[in-house]
């Protein structure tokens, strides 16, 4: 990669019409060049379409709905760049992401990935949610910042095509764990970096409802995968995992104090457990917010942690009970 390499950015999109233009045109003004945009629509019933072609963006399409790791594959087979730069379609890149990813791979032959991190504020301002996903991801991202293992963040991701070659497809068969599968594969050959050096604003989920059911389903849909993998007990040690537990327990005790008022010391201990695991994290909201949203965000913690609790508990149930669980979700082949 002396030379400047081609980059083709794949933009997967399914009824994204209302932030997609953010998107395509946060793409056209990358400083970068050469560049080629190809948006890959798993048949949005949206405006989409529309939008990307009335931007002048190539429109590839699926033959049907089949999902986003189906609609990367689909843009990574139709790409002629010596970078392959996924970018999903609620994502509006800063300026200079795609020539800090180039110059990143290009600085070590070992790289073979580069992730990037949301900016702390979200692509749309309209909801207290979006702050606090936005703002929640962007401060872990930006903790884990350099070599990366497990779990692939997806949404903002430059692979070489040579090294796609090797380590490619992303397995449409895995709902919402393709980016461990595929992370996994990556970091057995090459080194994996996270970097805010290569930044997007990002269109989270705007209501409690629509956040929490999906936080939900991703940690279900985990389980069976890292419990068959190496780095599972990286995962179980984690600090979201001590927040979750130290979450559900709190709700667990709260019954504690009828057996009589100094018991009711015991949730309190538990939410203080819950606030002790994360109070680096807080630190940094009540430092670049105001109060207010600081308590707010330490509401949806909360709620999202015991999400994380449930959506564990049952995927755990399922992996012990159903073959057809463990089959589709732990040992689909890629």
């Amino acid at each position: 990669m002396a030379s400047a390499p081609l980059v083709s950015v794949i933009v997967p999109n399914y009824n994204y019409g209302h932030v997609l233009a953010q998107c395509l045109n946060a793409v056209k003004a990358q400083t970068y060049s050469p560049l080629e945009i190809i948006c890959v629509d798993d048949c949005s019933t949206d405006d989409s379409v529309r939008v990307a072609r009335s931007l002048g963006v190539r429109v590839i399409s699926t033959p049907r709905n089949s999902g986003v790791s189906v609609a990367r594959n689909l843009g990574a087979a139709h790409a002629r760049g010596d970078v392959l730069f996924f970018l999903d379609s609620d994502v509006a890149l800063a300026p200079d992401a795609v020539a800090s990813a180039v110059a990143l791979l290009s600085s070590d032959p070992r790289i073979g990935a580069v992730c990037g991190n949301y900016e702390p504020v979200p692509l749309n301002r309209d909801s207290l949610v979006k702050e606090y996903r936005t703002l929640y991801r962007h401060y872990w991202y930006r903790v884990a910042e350099g070599p990366i293992t497990g779990f692939l963040p997806v949404a903002i991701i430059a692979i070489p095509a040579a090294v796609w070659a090797e380590v490619g497809p992303w397995n449409p068969a895995l709902l919402q764990t393709e980016g461990a599968d595929v992370g996994e594969r990556l970091t057995d050959r090459y080194e994996v970096r996270l970097t805010s050096a290569v930044r997007g604003r990002h269109d989270d989920d705007a209501t409690v409802r629509v956040a929490l059911r999906k936080v939900f389903t991703r940690t279900r849909l985990h389980v069976p995968f890292f419990l068959q993998r190496r780095y599972a007990a990286g995962v179980v040690g984690s600090p979201e995992s001590a927040a979750s537990l130290a979450a559900a327990l709190t709700v667990a005790t709260l019954p504690v104090p009828l057996a009589g008022a100094a018991w009711t010391v015991v949730p309190a201990l538990m939410f203080a457990a819950f606030l002790g695991v994360d109070r680096r994290m807080y630190r940094f909201v009540f430092a670049t917010r105001n109060p207010a949203f600081g308590l707010f965000f330490v509401g949806m913690h909360f709620l999202t942690n015991l999400t994380i609790a449930a959506g564990a508990g049952v995927g755990i149930v399922q992996w012990l009970t159903s073959r057809s669980f463990r089959r589709l979700y732990a040992k689909a082949p890629a």
